[in-house]
């Protein structure tokens, strides 16, 4: 066995979606890491594939959007037949500043673009490589690894992430609780080309439903678009005769209880497919180019906490549940975004290790948020939902998810109703500096900045170049924090040369309008873009203090704004 030192700052365990956005996070900003995988390749399993628009934000301060859109395929909306006959039509439209709309792409597309990524930053999956046990002390972390060729290795980390799915082998090593239920059906999945005379509109997901006499639910197909010409996956009832209830699941351990995911045994061919596409689909089918199809049983679980200690918990290894409204990856992707950042600034040195508790109290409630969420509409049908359309979309959209009130968000400042501390950070359009002929949006001005960003609104040449001076002074070496100056839509952007800082211009007033800055404001934007703190320009070093505080890092002398 090969006894390897400190030569890494996190592994990470599972190179799913969840486990890649970890490692792309923390390879963006300058930590070593390590990415294992039992699998020796990737799975060519459609699985998730709804990718949300507050994830696509999050891929465009990555760098990654380009590829994204590329790859992927717009949804636009859902029709749902009851017995034969229309019942509803759910438009997936949100407000015009979203900057991103709906998007459907399948799973294995999705890791290989994250895979590309990473590799890209110098991180590859260590394919066929699982974690057997750790053992974390005061200091670190040591782990036993084990490749598919039977070598092990002894590997001492300072933090380890269990990304590796509802069978975590990372939380179950830790006691953490994984509270929950299922569902008692099963259902099964395929990867098919429908050759049909749907009358659908191009991006709508299909929902066909049977209800009995009494009004239950007793048959069901969706079929959600992919790329590809008629290509879906589709998903419906399991019948009888493939029914893998019973069977435990193929990830599982024998002494693991837990029926979730995809099934072993038998899978269902074309023809079963084709059944139940016969029966409820709007019209007539015909199936074709099978790729994959498998069964599958739904659970619903959140863990008791995210972590412990130098070992944390994300995606499926933190909650399961439906999966109405593609939430989980996405879900899952977030609680990378969140964590990692975190993780960064801690091994950096630029942060206390009492910020990293903030995870579990910024990501929990989001989880115990979403598997309710999802069961409800499993079980009662998403077009039941009390909140208004628009309410219902941006939540489904996951930009509602926010931390008001959370050991990271500052004091509330300016108009109620305005974005505040904990929220998302809104994105607009309509920026523009002196060269750059074209509008611009914000997420333009964010993009490629891996730290905080803090931007400095107002018309006043001298105290915005006051701002920017405190601003850089508090946070110092300490922070990272790139500073954006914004003038407002009546000022000259030629008057502010020498201002220290980037300068653009509200030229459309999207910003005033959206982020209703009280006078000359400053926002902080994490790098995961929620908002951080919002504060009077003339406060700039104590609401950079507070910043710091709440990141544990030590303060230097206070710098006069």
């Amino acid at each position: 066995m090969a006894h390897t030192g400190t030569t890494t700052d996190v592994l990470i365990v599972g190179a799913g979606p969840v486990g890649l956005s970890a490692a792309a996070e923390l390879r963006r900003h300058g930590v070593r890491c390590r990415l294992v995988d039992r699998l020796p390749a990737r799975l060519p399993y459609a699985k998730a594939v709804g990718i949300q628009p507050r994830t696509l934000e999050l891929w465009d301060r990555m760098g990654l959007i380009r590829a994204v859109l590329e790859a992927a395929v717009p949804m636009r909306g859902q029709l749902t037949y009851v017995n034969g006959a229309e019942a509803a039509r759910i438009v997936l439209e949100l407000p015009p500043d979203v900057p991103y709309g709906f998007a459907a792409l399948p799973q294995y597309e999705t890791e290989r673009l994250l895979e590309e990524y990473v590799a890209g930053l110098g991180t590859h999956i260590e394919r066929g490589t699982e974690l057997v046990s750790f053992v974390q002390d005061p200091d670190g972390v040591t782990a036993l690894l084990r490749s598919s060729s039977g070598f092990t290795e002894e590997l001492r980390v300072p933090y380890l992430i269990g990304c590796d799915g509802a069978h975590s082998v990372v939380r179950k090593t830790l006691g953490l609780s994984y509270e929950g239920g299922a569902f008692p059906e099963s259902y099964m999945l395929g990867d098919v080309v429908a050759e049909s005379d749907w009358d659908l509109p191009r991006g709508y997901a299909l929902r066909c439903e049977h209800r009995a006499a009494d009004g239950s639910l007793d048959d069901v197909l969706v079929c959600i678009p992919l790329p590809g010409a008629g290509r879906y996956r589709m998903s419906m009832k399991v019948p009888p005769e493939l029914d893998g209830a019973a069977q435990p699941p193929r990830t599982a351990s024998p002494s693991d209880g837990l029926a979730h995911g995809l099934q072993g045994g038998h899978g269902p061919e074309l023809s079963h497919l084709q059944a139940v596409v016969d029966r409820l689909a709007p019209g007539p089918a015909r199936l074709s180019e099978l790729r994959w199809s498998s069964v599958f049983r739904i659970s619903h679980r959140i863990v008791g906490r995210y972590g412990e200690g130098r070992v944390f918990v994300a995606g499926d290894a933190a909650h399961i549940h439906p999966p109405t409204g593609a939430q989980g990856m996405n879900t899952g992707i977030q609680d990378a975004a969140d964590l990692a950042w975190k993780l960064a600034l801690v091994v950096k040195g630029e942060a206390g290790p009492a910020l990293l508790g903030s995870y579990d109290a910024e990501r929990r409630p989001v989880g115990e948020e979403v598997v309710g969420r999802t069961v409800r509409h499993a079980t009662r049908g998403i077009e039941n939902d009390r909140d208004d359309l628009t309410t219902l979309l941006l939540r489904e959209a996951q930009l509602l998810v926010g931390y008001r009130g959370g050991p990271l968000a500052g004091a509330p400042y300016g108009p109620v109703d305005a974005p505040q501390p904990g929220d998302r950070a809104p994105d607009c359009g309509g920026l523009s500096t002196p060269i750059a002929v074209h509008p611009m949006r914000l997420l333009d001005v964010l993009r490629d900045r891996p730290g905080h960003v803090a931007v400095l609104y107002g018309a006043d040449v001298t105290g915005l170049a006051r701002a920017v001076a405190a601003a850089r002074a508090a946070a110092g070496e300490r922070l990272p924090l790139d500073v954006v100056a914004l003038l407002p839509r009546e000022a000259d952007p030629d008057t502010a040369p020498a201002l220290g800082a980037p300068v653009y211009r509200d030229a459309a007033g999207a910003f005033a309008r959206i982020y209703l800055p009280d006078g000359a404001t400053g926002f902080v934007v994490r790098p995961d873009g929620q908002l951080a703190a919002r504060f009077p320009l003339g406060a700039t070093t104590a609401a950079l203090t507070d910043c710091l505080k709440a990141l544990s890092v030590p303060l230097r002398d206070p710098v006069v704004a």
